[in-house]
């Protein structure tokens, strides 16, 4: 074989090498990109829901196992999704004529570990009373979601407010 043509290979198998490279290290990065539209639709959805002064509308996304445990504000904890579902709709929703949560989308973070997620989100809760008067607060949410019948569920929540001042 003459050098010009041991030169063309040569360059020809590099090329193919580094096209080989780049394309396998950006298959993560359109991975992650597709995850994060799917849980930013995901946190959109969820937030509309309990925007709607009724726990049978976020319902669907979560898992109804009896042993899980969800923090929220107030009370501090509830021991299924029946005495969450129940205990937000007699504490909150029933005492409220409105309620809006508007998740801040740019710091919404999403981290997966095969069928299970994680997600992390500051929002804004706005709220009118019955008894009169209105609740203003910013608080942060962590959501752990696991993937059953092709549908994330959250299976355990924390929702904070940070302390005054």
């Amino acid at each position: 074989m003459n050098k010009p043509v041991k030169a063309i290979l040569a360059l020809t198998l590099i090329l193919m090498v580094t096209l080989a490279g780049a394309a396998q290290t950006k298959a993560p990065a359109r991975k992650a990109a597709g995850r994060d539209a799917e849980f930013k639709k995901l946190i959109e959805e969820y937030y509309a829901a309990w925007s709607r002064l009724n726990t049978d509308a976020p319902a669907k996304y979560y898992a109804k196992d009896a042993d899980l445990i969800f923090y929220d504000i107030a009370p501090m904890k509830y021991n299924s999704w029946k005495e969450y579902h129940d205990g937000v709709q007699k504490y909150f929703f029933d005492t409220a004529t409105s309620v809006k949560l508007v998740p801040n989308m740019n710091d919404l973070k999403v981290t997966q570990r095969g069928n299970v997620a994680w997600t992390t989100v500051t929002f804004h809760l706005s709220s009118a009373l019955k008894a009169g008067g209105a609740t203003e607060l910013d608080a942060r949410h962590t959501a752990i979601w696991e993937r059953r019948g092709g549908r994330w569920l959250i299976v355990h929540e924390h929702v904070s407010v940070p302390l005054p001042g």
